[in-house]
């Protein structure tokens, strides 16, 4: 029912979200909902009330045989059939009468779509927890270093000057977006599922959505129209955000894999004990999580797609659309989830080195403040004009290894139009980062409304 919580559980996924899909807690959701049902049940007249200590007293967990429950799921088609038997056997072990009344009127998918509502309800508290934090560490990287200059790059390559307070604002922008669709998908998704064998709850006559109402807030879940057997768009809903989430944390993965490349060496992983070392290279300092990361978002993609084809299902109750679910759904969460942890305490503790970013702008040769160069004398000259004579001008810069600057200062044109103290100016980098640090006020605004 889970991804592999062995020897790889703390890489990809971590321990807290890994208990949440365990299979002690796949259980516990669909015990959950049985004691539930017996409580709504009893408390709007389907059932004695009696009954119903005798069924809660029975739905834990520990106290079924996983590996039994396993071996008949295999036979039956799915885990809840074997569990609601084991539960029905235990009850009537200790109260015959009440054990009439176990999952009375509901269906296997019930206690199965429920129990799962139950664990991602758990699990979207810890993924809400992690957000706020990956947030806030952005937000202070984002202020703090509003303007700090370092190379902006296209294609891989160096292109103009920009701040890195921008490049983590533009990391934080996307992360607030993910929390406000995760806010506003937890409606549709928190919510019951409880329709019976057909989705009409017939087996309880004309008290169906009364049992529904009580059921729902017993759990503390929300009591959509109508069950959702075949309509799986709320879960999808879920695996679609967090595939993008674990997109947006690939994005990052990747800048800072890129930005700790030796050649580059402007921002590193938090360095640790036994932390992204080599078996044979004493000196290597590897991106553990970008790689981590990187893996996530690699898997996570097929993952949402398998999702999105298993939506095609069957009439009232699908056959494989829904199967397909049990184990992807929480490979997807486990995963999106522990990339977020991941990243999460990799920018908390960040490593950002300004004084070698500063330094990266230089290597050129003044190459990078070709279009701050550009702009100003196309004021004086035009811009097609001014293009054509800096463009020449890099050329001979790049070819005779000298800097920009000297070879612009040899230039009549340049040196009538800009001045020496004025072409000076332009290549400062820090001069030519535009609007960035307002875009950072930006963002940083949005986030504290």
């Amino acid at each position: 029912m889970v991804a592999d919580r062995g020897l790889f559980a703390p890489l990809f996924a971590g321990s807290a979200i890994a208990a949440v899909f365990s299979d002690h807690a796949h259980l516990q959701g669909m015990l959950d909902f049985e004691a539930a049902l017996a409580r709504a049940e009893a408390k709007t007249g389907v059932i004695p009330q009696a009954a119903v200590a005798a069924i809660v007293a029975e739905c834990r967990a520990e106290a079924y045989d996983q590996a039994a429950l396993a071996e008949a799921a295999a036979r039956a088609g799915n885990t809840a059939i074997p569990l609601i038997k084991a539960l029905t056997a235990r009850v009537a072990e200790k109260d015959g009468e009440a054990a009439r009344y176990v999952h009375w009127g509901a269906t296997s998918q019930d206690a199965m779509d429920t129990g799962l509502v139950l664990q991602l309800r758990q699990a979207v508290t810890l993924i809400e927890a992690d957000l706020a934090r990956l947030s806030a560490a952005l937000a202070g990287l984002a202020m703090n270093h509003r303007q700090t200059p370092m190379v902006g790059r296209t294609w891989l390559q160096h292109a103009l000057p920009t701040t890195f307070g921008l490049k983590a604002a533009g990391w934080l922008d996307a992360v607030e977006r993910h929390r406000t669709r995760l806010m506003e998908l937890k409606p549709r998704l928190l919510v019951l599922q409880f329709g019976g064998a057909a989705g009409t709850l017939a087996a309880l006559d004309d008290r169906g959505l009364q049992v529904a109402t009580a059921l729902a807030e017993d759990l503390n879940l929300g009591l959509p129209a109508m069950p959702w057997h075949g309509a799986r768009d709320r879960v999808v809903e879920l695996a679609t955000m967090l595939a993008l989430l674990t997109g947006s944390l690939g994005k990052m993965a990747r800048d800072i894999a890129l930005l700790m490349q030796t050649d580059v060496g402007e921002a590193f992983e938090p360095a640790g004990e036994g932390r992204g070392g080599s078996s044979t290279m004493p000196h290597k300092r590897n991106p553990v999580t970008a790689a981590v990361v990187l893996s996530a978002a690699t898997r996570v993609p097929h993952l949402a797609g398998s999702l999105l084809s298993g939506m095609v299902q069957e009439h009232e109750r699908g056959l494989g659309g829904w199967h397909a679910e049990w184990q992807v759904l929480p490979e997807l969460v486990q995963l999106a989830a522990g990339a977020l942890t991941q990243m999460t305490g990799t920018i908390e503790g960040l490593e950002v080195d300004a004084a070698r970013m500063r330094a990266n702008l230089d290597i050129t040769d003044g190459l990078i403040m070709a279009e701050a160069v550009t702009m100003a004398l196309g004021a004086k000259i035009g811009r097609m004009a001014a293009h054509q004579r800096v463009e020449a001008a890099s050329k001979q810069a790049a070819a005779e290894k000298r800097h920009l600057r000297d070879v612009l200062a040899e230039d009549a044109v340049v040196t009538q139009h800009l001045g020496a103290e004025t072409l000076a100016q332009l290549f400062d980098p820090l001069g030519y980062t535009g609007v960035a640090p307002m875009l950072v006020d930006r963002v940083l605004a949005a986030r504290r409304q």
